[in-house]
């Protein structure tokens, strides 16, 4: 009987933690720095929309370069590690210091690799956004250690427990001969909306693949990239986990596109460590949509063969101008119920959909859930505000997660995710919010059961502790509310 009791007036005591916590979020939600405050000392557990490249700071990139002594175009401000050609415009950063311009091209550079002091006028926004990426690569790729170092370094000090990031495709060698011999028959099959014969060219093509070897790609990107890199850094902690999707891009040619998936759905089905798989680059590019439906049926077909292998799929990431308007309509209800996708990343384009509600109610049905990504879809397509389907999203039920998707790229953080959040959706209680946060472990791609219950461990007590945190405010004379 004691025990019961102890139960009952814990439960209380904590259904009372968080009704305080309902009423100061509720008084502060028109208030960004109190709101800023309040998410910045909230557990958020994870971020499972997330890729690595593009949320180091530009900052850390930068530093390395100037650092490696690179050289740098004046002009146009490429960097290389080797002089390119004997044009003066090309200089050593050392001699550009010498002569007391390095803080200047600094400050260039980091406009150039981020979107930071972007204007709005200097050139279209998502175009700023994708070629950050290429203009750092140089630096991106030589510091991946240092990189997911200065990531749970922040996630810890934000009080994120999980990333789930987007970390790499493996490298593997060309395979030029099955392009020419494939890709035309895989445009017929697509132009004749030919799943079965599509689903049959492709398993010959995978036969192919297998003779080529790739399969070695597959386990050396497992072994001597993922394994040894997570092991090595010593990332798992008691405050903190990593664990990696890979992935496929969706810009290339048809066969290219398969080979790189193939090789990460086997890669992701040997590795703990590899959780999940997706396909990257813009959704709008002239490759992605023309070959959007073919990239579906792969999708489809590495999943019969890797069952137990999970991903996500950035789909809907486009908005009405960006596309044509029946380009809207498909590419999300193609993601789910043909590809087969566990998670959606952006899921912008929901209104646009065809049969959107009856696409909710599957989505819902099927626990697939939607990875919201707030700064992003603002800065890239222009989308925020009510034009921004989250709320469809809630009303028919659709699990979701709040994810930062290229904090450094976008000079954000998840913190800033929740305040938009919570400033921007008075339909979203501290309750809402908490399930959302629980989300972020619950739909994550972990496969390890300890793994997972430990994270989901971890989240109880901190919620624990924050909402302590709250609750002794209300003695504060500043608290809002007080005596009321």
């Amino acid at each position: 009987m004691k025990k019961y009791l102890t139960t009952i007036l814990t439960f209380l005591f904590f259904s009372a933690s968080a009704q305080t916590v309902h009423h100061y979020l509720e008084k502060i939600r028109n208030n960004p720095a109190k709101l800023t405050a309040f998410f910045s000392q909230m557990p958020k557990g994870g971020d499972l929309h997330h890729h690595y490249s593009g949320s180091v700071y530009a900052e850390s990139f930068v530093n390395y370069v100037i650092a490696q002594d690179y050289f740098i175009n004046k002009t146009t401000l490429e960097v290389k590690d080797k002089r390119p050609s004997a044009d003066q415009e090309w200089m050593k950063l050392s001699e550009i210091k010498k002569e007391g311009q390095l803080d200047e091209y600094k400050f260039r550079l980091l406009q150039r690799w981020s979107v930071k002091d972007y204007n709005g006028v200097s050139g279209p926004s998502d175009r700023q956004f994708f070629d950050s990426f290429s203009h750092f690569d140089i630096a991106s790729e030589n510091t991946i250690d240092s990189g997911l170092l200065e990531l749970k370094k922040r996630a810890v000090q934000e009080n994120v427990s999980y990333i789930e990031t987007m970390l790499a495709s493996a490298k593997c060698g060309r395979t030029d001969d099955l392009n020419l011999r494939f890709n035309p028959g895989l445009q017929f099959v697509q132009k004749q909306n030919d799943v079965q014969q599509c689903q049959l060219l492709l398993d010959t093509l995978y036969q192919e693949l297998l003779k080529k070897d790739v399969i070695a790609c597959a386990d050396n990107f497992s072994v001597n990239t993922v394994t040894k890199l997570h092991e090595s850094l010593k990332i798992d902690d008691e405050s903190f986990t990593m664990r990696y999707q890979t992935y496929t891009v969706r810009i290339l040619e048809a066969t290219e596109v398969f080979k790189r998936l193939l090789i990460a759905f086997d890669a992701a089905s040997k590795n703990p460590l590899i959780v999940g798989v997706n396909i990257l680059s813009p959704e709008n590019n002239d490759v992605a949509m023309r070959d959007y439906w073919l990239h579906m049926q792969m999708f489809k077909y590495c999943h019969k063969k890797y069952p137990q292998v999970k991903y996500s799929m950035h789909a809907g990431e486009l908005t009405l101008g960006l596309v044509k308007p029946e380009e809207l309509s498909w590419h999300i209800n193609a993601a789910v119920r043909e590809a087969g996708a566990s998670r959606i990343g952006h899921g912008v384009d929901l209104p646009y959909e065809s049969k959107s509600y009856d696409l909710l109610n599957y989505m819902k049905e099927k626990d697939v859930a939607i990875e919201i990504n707030l700064t992003s879809n603002e800065f890239i397509l222009k989308v925020k505000d009510d034009r921004h389907p989250i709320s469809l999203y809630k009303e028919f039920g659709v699990p979701m997660v709040i994810s930062s998707d290229d904090a450094g790229v976008l000079r954000s953080n998840l913190t800033e995710q929740y305040v938009l959040l919570a400033g921007r959706y008075p339909q979203f209680s501290y309750e809402d919010i908490k399930k959302i946060v629980y989300n972020s472990i619950n739909y994550s791609f972990i496969k390890e059961p300890s793994v997972k219950k430990k994270l989901l461990l971890k989240l109880n007590n901190d919620f624990v502790r924050f909402e302590q945190t709250i609750l002794s405010q209300k003695k504060s004379p500043a608290f809002p509310g007080r005596g009321k």
